[in-house]
This record gives C-alpha cells, structure tokens and sequence, in this order.
C-alpha cells in the first residue's frame, strides 16, 4: 500500500489538512479528542512524514556525507563511532562513502552527496589528492566542510587531526633515547600531508639527536599502507642495511608486515631491531610480540569533526558567520614488547 497522505486523514475525519498537521505535532490550539482521533488513526493507516516534502520545507535533510580512503583500517572505523555517535544526538543520518585512495571516486562521491543535498560533509582525503579544486567548489557552494586526519593545508574549512610531525618527531626521539642509532623509516606515499609530516617529524628527530639522516633508510609503502608494503619493504631494508636497529612505521599494518618479515627471517624483536607503529590499531595488542605505537585517537577525531561540522549547519541555518576551527587532537606513546 501506499503511504496514506495528510489528505486521506483529514478526509476520514471530516478536519482540515491544517488541523491534521498540527494534532500530529501537538499544537495546544487543537482539542486533546482530536488529537487523539487523528494520531489513532494515523497509527492505523501506518503513516510516516514525506521526509522529502519535510526537507523542502524546512531546507534540511538531516543528513550529512562522510568520504574515508577506506573501510579496512581499524583506525577509521573508530573514527566513523565518533561520528555516528554525535549525529545520534542531533537525529541525524550519515551517509558513509568509501574513495578506495582514488581521487576520481572522490570527485563522483562529492558530487553524489551535492545531489543528495546534504546539510554538510565530512572528509579524509586520499592519497592521490593533490589538486583542491573540487573541494574547495564544496566551500563554494556554501556547504559546510570538515576536513580530518588526511587534511589540504590550503583549503579554508576547518580540520581536525594530530600533529603527525610532533607525534613520528616524539616517536624517533624515544627510540633514540632506547640506545638505537641506525633507524629505517617505512613512511608513506609523497602526496599526503600527514605522510610528509611523519616523514619530516622522523628526519628532524635524528637530526636534533646528531644522528645523520640517511635517504636509503627510507621506503615508501605506496600501497595503502598495508601490511604487504611492510613486508616487502622490511626485506629491501635488511638486504641493503642488515645492521638496521630499529623501524618507524608509518601504519601499524605497515609494522606488522614488517615484524612478519623479521620473524620469519629470524630476526629477534625487539633484541635485535625495535619495531614502532603509528595508530594504536586493535592488531597491535594482539600479535606477538605486542607491537609499541602512537596512539591516535580516531574516536575523538570522529567526534570534534562531527561536532564542529554541526556546529557550522547550524550557524549557515541562521545565517550567522563561520570562521574554520583547527584542532589537534592529543597522541601518546604506548610502549610494548616490540621496543
């Protein structure tokens, strides 16, 4: 059957369409015996509000779009908690689209949730944005924009991630001060910000520390991250630098390949060479050894986004001026077997 109109009601009971509406919202200028013929046989008829004709109304779809890289790290899994978590609150839905790292997904995906008329979106970007254009069309177009974790410096909206500079930087640092001196950097492809800024952190920790940097200690893990770049990358490094003491991982999927491949090739960790991730993903506890990481908090991250890209709906509803926020969200160090 077809979902009975506001008219049909107000047919069966002889009352205006008006009065229908206002008993269904409870009005006070509707008599309480009307309210209730009109919600009993609302509930009779099974109906629902048009949410279509609703949103053209009040010029709101209750519904934001969030664009991730990928599905498969636990990371943005509990990034994408947060989110829900806060859109609960708000009685909002969230439409969740996957780019796969490809940047022409990105650009269908953005336009896809322009036509769904979201109130506002969401987004890490992938590793092969490079060019802003479409995003900042967003901004263009007055819809409220919240960049996280993978974030374009130059694209004014607000962002919310950590400083990954300061968090591989601290990371280094400790394990120099564990006594490791000759430490490999498996680090992330060449476009994303958050790679360059682990990247730049690591290389400015070995320099501060006297320690020279080393360009053939580095390798790019250029797919994804996974654990596959770690293993692969782990066997050039030990072929070309078997006197390696130490790895810094851009992922800890990437440090686990890496600790893979050290295990099978009989290399005692950490006695031989330490082995630190970046994330804190669940893995990292339940291998063997445990693997020592950076914390990143992806549920808070989730939630201050959300938060803020509420905040922003709710300010363009009343016409009010926005002014993007940057928040860095607190890591930490968290030391296991592996170091």
């Amino acid at each position: 059957m077809n979902n009975p109109t506001l008219k049909e009601i107000a047919n069966q009971l002889g009352i205006s369409i008006t009065t229908v509406s206002k008993a269904l919202k409870g009005y006070s200028d509707v008599s309480a015996s009307t309210k209730k013929a009109v919600v009993d046989l609302a509930q009779q008829l099974h109906y629902t509000p048009n949410s279509f004709a609703v949103n053209l109304r009040t010029k709101e779809s209750k519904t934001i779009g969030l664009i991730i890289p990928t599905l498969v790290h636990d990371f943005f899994a509990t990034v994408i908690k947060g989110i829900l978590e806060e859109a609960e609150k708000r009685d909002y839905l969230v439409i969740i689209l996957q780019s796969d790292e490809k940047v022409s997904f990105e650009k269908k995906q953005l336009e896809l949730l322009l036509q769904k008329r979201v109130d506002g979106i969401l987004m890490s970007l992938s590793n092969e944005t490079g060019d802003f254009e479409h995003i900042n069309a967003i901004l263009k177009q007055k819809t409220p924009l919240v960049l996280f974790d993978k974030i374009a410096k130059v694209v004014p909206c607000s962002k919310v991630t950590i400083n990954d500079q300061k968090a591989a930087y601290d990371a280094v640092a400790y394990l120099i001060k564990k006594g490791h001196k000759k430490i490999a950097h498996l680090r992330g492809s060449y476009l994303p910000q958050n790679a360059i800024d682990r990247f730049l952190g690591y290389k400015k920790a070995l320099e501060d520390h006297q320690i020279k940097y080393n360009p053939s200690l580095v390798f790019a893990c250029e797919n994804n991250l996974d654990f596959e770049d770690g293993y692969e990358n782990t066997k050039q490094l030990i072929a070309s630098h078997p006197d390696t003491d130490a790895i810094f991982a851009v992922t800890d999927m990437a440090a686990i390949g890496a600790m893979k491949y050290l295990s099978e090739s009989g290399i005692q960790i950490p006695n031989q060479i330490a082995v630190l991730g970046f994330s804190n993903w669940f893995m990292s506890e339940v291998i063997t050894p445990k693997l020592s990481t950076i914390n990143q908090p992806g549920f808070e991250i989730g939630q201050k986004a959300a938060a803020i890209l509420f905040d922003e709906i709710a300010a363009k509803k009343a016409n009010q001026k926005v002014t993007p926020q940057f928040i860095e969200v607190t890591t930490s160090i968290i030391e296991r077997e592996s170091t």
